[in-house]
């Protein structure tokens, strides 16, 4: 009796025994969502596993390669499509000899470009890296024999110099020091006077910081603007200029003594009609006309010849409306006669005399633009949006010049004048329909 109850007391322990393993084996096969042992008020559909957000961080990244790498773009003012970063291009700069333009990209690499060879079929570079960081803004300096970064990781300004090799080959070498980490919000621009005399960078807190060349603060300015949306030094040398949320753009002088010693900066002037914030703005070469595109929807094109220490203010020449978005850039040909304007992926190209629309150019790039840029021949046009940086002809320019000639012929009141306006029309007559006609045909040989 006592053998079979002991016997009957095994088999169900056994019993158990073998249902708790089963149960076990079940729960690790079929585990229970993360989401609702988690956080039961977080619903099960929205909770992403690891493994999923790297998936889509991945997908995400290869549609955003592939939409870049399958972005074609045609356009019979194209001169040429300079092709070598592997991430997005950021920033340009030509140099001030005209010789080169500079492009920096998230792919650690600065290229210098040489524009002679914007016209033929392969376009070959110089490579910069960037070692440990990126550059997002990029300035050539005055002598165009270095170039100035900024960092951005390391939020701060690098000097890169171009030294030659023993064998003959150029290449860049990067500072041992960095400039000091002033800033405390995002950068929205860095530039070098052309006179050497300093070097400016502003930032989105409303702060410009004047700095020499060997990285000492000589002074920061608050611009008062708000928010900061762009900031320059003019083409002359002599200014620095912001705007932002406020509906004007400032203008200071950055004063020097006879030795070359800094003294002060100055307020030369505002640029006063926008009833909305600023975009940007842009600076003829000799810094005698100004032009700003802001958020009401128009660009406006000021006469800033002025002699603002005797209190006389710069005055309105036109104003035109245009499409324009957040992130909107301007740039002026050097002799002020052609202003274009980004809006997005596109561009617009303004004969500044007449205010009239000269050419549209759209989607050039896959994404919208970070930079427009005219070299300072005021032949090429160029703009960076996705990992390809176009180059256009300024066909615009060379009508207005046309035009300008005419008009002077009109005038001319001696045989040797009129003689002369005639050859210098035909010549740039022949010029236009050159230049025209050699990009067709290079378009047909695409």
């Amino acid at each position: 009796m006592e053998v079979a109850a002991l016997g009957a007391l095994t088999l169900l322990l056994g019993a158990l025994v073998l249902l708790v393993l089963l149960a076990v084996g079940r729960r690790k096969e079929d585990p229970e969502p993360i989401a609702a042992t988690a956080d039961p008020d977080v619903d099960e559909s929205s909770a992403v596993k690891p493994s999923a957000v790297k998936k889509q961080k991945q997908d995400k990244q290869r549609s955003r390669k592939e939409k870049s790498a399958q972005h074609t773009f045609s356009h019979p003012l194209l001169a040429a499509t300079l092709k070598a970063h592997n991430g997005n291009v950021t920033c340009l700069d030509f140099s001030s000899n005209g010789k080169y333009l500079a492009s920096c990209a998230d792919d650690r690499t600065v290229r210098i470009w040489s524009t002679k060879d914007f016209m033929e079929r392969e376009h070959k570079c110089l490579r910069a890296n960037v070692e440990l960081d990126h550059a997002v803004l990029v300035r050539f300096s005055p002598d165009s024999r270095a170039f100035i970064a900024w960092l951005a990781n390391g939020d701060a300004i690098r000097i890169f110099k171009m030294v030659k090799k023993e064998d003959g080959t150029l290449s860049f070498k990067g500072a041992a020091e960095d400039f000091p980490q002033k800033h405390k919000a995002a950068i929205v621009n860095i530039g070098i006077a052309e006179t050497g005399k300093f070097i400016m960078s502003a930032s989105a807190d409303t702060t410009i910081h004047i700095w020499d060349l060997r990285g000492e603060i000589l002074a920061t300015l608050n611009t008062n603007q708000v928010t900061n949306s762009y900031a320059s030094v003019s083409p002359c040398g002599r200014f620095v200029a912001s705007c932002g949320f406020t509906p004007d753009v400032k203008v200071w002088e950055v004063c020097f003594g006879k030795g070359g010693e800094f003294r002060e900066v100055i307020r030369a002037f505002d640029l006063k009609g926008h009833s909305a914030g600023v975009h940007a703005f842009a600076f003829s070469n000799d810094s005698h006309r100004m032009a700003s595109v802001s958020k009401d929807g128009t660009w406006k094109l000021w006469n800033t010849d002025v002699e603002y220490r005797k209190q006389q203010d710069p005055y309105l020449l036109r104003t035109v409306a245009c499409s324009s978005s957040e992130g909107s850039r301007v740039a002026l040909s050097p002799d002020g006669r052609v202003l274009a304007v980004s809006d997005g992926a596109d561009v617009c190209l303004y004969g500044c005399e007449s205010g009239a629309l000269e050419e549209r150019l759209s989607a050039v790039h896959s994404e919208p633009l970070t930079d427009l840029r005219f070299d300072t021949t005021g032949l090429f046009l160029a703009c960076s949006g996705d990992r390809a940086v176009r180059v256009f002809h300024n066909a615009p320019g060379h009508r207005a010049a046309i035009a300008h000639l005419g008009a002077l012929l009109k005038g001319a009141q001696t045989e040797a004048m009129r003689l002369r306006l005639t050859q210098q029309l035909q010549e740039a007559k022949r010029a236009l329909e050159g230049l025209l006609e050699a990009n067709a045909q290079a378009q047909g040989q695409q």
